[in-house]
C-alpha cells in the first residue's frame, strides 16, 4: 500500500475511534449523571443528611454529590469535543432550503424558547417547573420527619461540651448517660460525629442518649424564645411555639394580626405563612419582636 494511502486511512480509522469515544463517553456519562441527579433531587437537607449519617447504595450525600459534579465535569468536556467533531452537521440544521446560513431558523428559536422558559418559569415559579420544584421538597421535609432535625444547623461538629451548653443541658450529666449506654468518649471537647463514628451510631442516636441529662435550669426558670430559626421551625404549630416557650397567645394573635397575618393555632409556621403570602422566617422575626417587647 502507497505510504500517503496508509497515512488516509489511518487518519480516518483514527478520527473514527475519537468519535466512537467521544459518543459513548456521552451516552455511558449522562446514564449515572441522571442516577446521581435523582438521587440529589430527593436527598435530605445536609442537616438532616449528616445528623442521621443518611446513605443510598452505601454513598452518603458528599460522595453523591461529588461523583454528581465530577460527572458533569466530564459531560461537559466530551459534549463541547463532540460539538467541535461535529461542527459542520450544526451548521447545516441552522440553514434555510436556500442553504443560506441562519442563526434564528423555526427550530433554533424553539430550542431557545423552550430554555429560556425553562431558566425564567423556575425564577417566577411557574408551573409544571414550580411544580417539580415542590415535589423535590416534599421528599426532604419528609426526609427531615423521618430522620429527625439536629437541635442546630451543623451540630455533629459541636463537642460535647458546646453542644450541651447550647442545648441548656448539664454535661455531667451527660457523660453519666452516655456511660450508661455504654458509649465510649473522650471528654467534652470531642466532637459529637467522632463520638458517633467511634461507637459506630449515628450523631442522631448520641444526641437521643444525651437528651436524657437534665437541663441546666433554675426552678420556675423558662425555656426563652430563641434569637434566631431553629431547625423544623416551619413544621412547628403555633400552639407549639406558645406551650414550649409560654407565650401569651393572646399577645402572639393580636400582634400577628396588626401585621395583617391572620393565624390559626393548629397551623405550621409554614402553613400560616404560606396562607398570608409571606415565609416562615418573616413570621419568626415577628414572633420573635412580640416575645422581646412584652
Amino acid at each position: 500500500m502507497p505510504l500517503y494511502k496508509w497515512i488516509f486511512y489511518n487518519e480516518r480509522e483514527l478520527s473514527m475511534n475519537v468519535r466512537k469515544v467521544v459518543s459513548l463517553t456521552l451516552l455511558l456519562t449522562l446514564v449515572p449523571l441522571v442516577l446521581t441527579s435523582v438521587v440529589l433531587f430527593i436527598v435530605p437537607e445536609g442537616r438532616v443528611a449528616y445528623w442521621s449519617e443518611w446513605k443510598l447504595l452505601g454513598l452518603n450525600k458528599t460522595q453523591w454529590g461529588d461523583i454528581h459534579i465530577n460527572l458533569g465535569w466530564l459531560f461537559l468536556a466530551t459534549g463541547l469535543f463532540h460539538l467541535y467533531l461535529n461542527w459542520k452537521p450544526v451548521l447545516t440544521y441552522m440553514k434555510n432550503r436556500a442553504r443560506e446560513l441562519k442563526v434564528f431558523t423555526l427550530e433554533f428559536n424553539t430550542g431557545l424558547l423552550l430554555t429560556l422558559f425553562c431558566i425564567v418559569g423556575t425564577l417566577l415559579g411557574l408551573p409544571p417547573l414550580s411544580t417539580i420544584l415542590d415535589f423535590g421538597t416534599s421528599f426532604k421535609e419528609a426526609a427531615a420527619v423521618k430522620y429527625g432535625e439536629p437541635p442546630y444547623g451543623h451540630a455533629e461538629r459541636s463537642s460535647l461540651e458546646t453542644l450541651a451548653r447550647r442545648t441548656g443541658l448539664d454535661f455531667a450529666q451527660i457523660e453519666i448517660e452516655l456511660s450508661a449506654a455504654g458509649i465510649q468518649h473522650e471528654g467534652g471537647g470531642q466532637t459529637i460525629l467522632s463520638v458517633a463514628k467511634k461507637n459506630n451510631l449515628t450523631p442522631k442516636e448520641v444526641w437521643l442518649v444525651m437528651q436524657k441529662a437534665k437541663p441546666v435550669e433554675v426552678a420556675g426558670m423558662t425555656k426563652s424564645f430563641p434569637d434566631a430559626p431553629f431547625p423544623g421551625f416551619g413544621r412547628q404549630t403555633i400552639q407549639q411555639l406558645i406551650d414550649t416557650y409560654l407565650l401569651d397567645p393572646d399577645v402572639i394573635i393580636l400582634g400577628l394580626e396588626k401585621k395583617g397575618i391572620t393565624v390559626d393555632l393548629t397551623q405550621t409556621v409554614k402553613e400560616a405563612a404560606n396562607a398570608n403570602n409571606t415565609d416562615p422566617h418573616t413570621l419568626f422575626e415577628i414572633i420573635h419582636g412580640l416575645v422581646h417587647a412584652n
